[in-house]
């Protein structure tokens, strides 16, 4: 192979996908098989599986047991927005999540007391088994699960106060601002780290993705006077959503 030649593998994953984006290969359609790949394109039956293991590494077929593998309906990506705006009257979980107005979505959530993990820990800039509120949330789209999200509250801030469980008491339901307020906490500013990663297989079981899918990786992080009160990893499958941010300029 000559220098900027492509790998045989990666030359037949190219075409397939060409003829994938371009509705050659329509959704649900099968995929040629290995033989017919090998043959077609004169490659051996190593390189015809490499190049279906990349284009099934792409999300853009699956295989199904006993039948063979076939192209994927694409989806189109709708947008999750981020705001540094917020909704008169509050905001519960789900707008501070998706801050679209246009969304109507419902939640499902597990609060539990747990001891800080050292990566949540230096987040909270606590020390490692300090105790934490952990809430999971299961967010849902016209009842198709779009989004998970995981936050951990610092109990010595939180803890016998009438906030201490994000969805119980005077202001279950309402954003962190609003909740650490409750109890006389000012939150002043709010940062997060967007990355990517291959998902990890109970959250696209809980996603309804498939192994290998790609989710987008919120970090977000909000301070009162410079201290975290709150940390959280929002994860949202990159294949049908996508963020975008909308920031007030000052």
């Amino acid at each position: 192979m000559t220098f900027g030649e492509q790998p045989a593998y990666l030359r037949v994953a190219g075409d397939l996908r060409k003829k994938i984006v371009d509705g050659s290969l329509a959704p649900h359609t099968r995929l040629p098989s290995q033989a017919r790949i090998r043959e077609e394109y004169g490659v051996s039956d190593t390189v015809a599986l490499e190049a279906r293991k990349v284009l099934m590494a792409e999300g853009l077929v699956e295989g199904r047991s006993g039948s063979g593998t076939y192209v994927r309906e694409r989806p189109v990506p709708r947008p999750v927005a981020r705001s540094g705006y917020r909704p008169a009257g509050g905001a519960n979980p789900f707008r501070q999540e998706q801050a679209d107005e246009r969304s109507r979505g419902t939640w499902d959530s597990r609060s539990e007391q747990a001891e800080a993990e050292p990566e949540i820990a230096e987040r909270l800039r606590i020390a490692p088994g300090d105790r934490v509120m952990r809430t999971r949330y299961v967010f849902r789209e016209n009842g198709e699960p779009m989004m998970l999200s995981t936050s951990w509250e610092p109990l010595e801030v939180t803890g016998r106060t009438p906030v201490m469980l994000p969805e119980e008491g005077p202001l279950g339901g309402m954003g962190v601002v609003e909740r650490m307020a409750g109890i006389d906490v000012v939150v002043d500013n709010v940062t997060e780290e967007v990355s990517a990663r291959p998902g990890l297989a109970e959250e696209l079981l809980a996603l309804g993705g498939v192994p290998g899918h790609v989710v987008l990786v919120i970090r977000r992080t909000f301070f009162a006077s410079g201290r975290p009160v709150e940390t959280a990893d929002v994860v949202i499958p990159a294949d049908r959503y996508r963020v975008s941010y909308h920031l007030p300029v000052r």
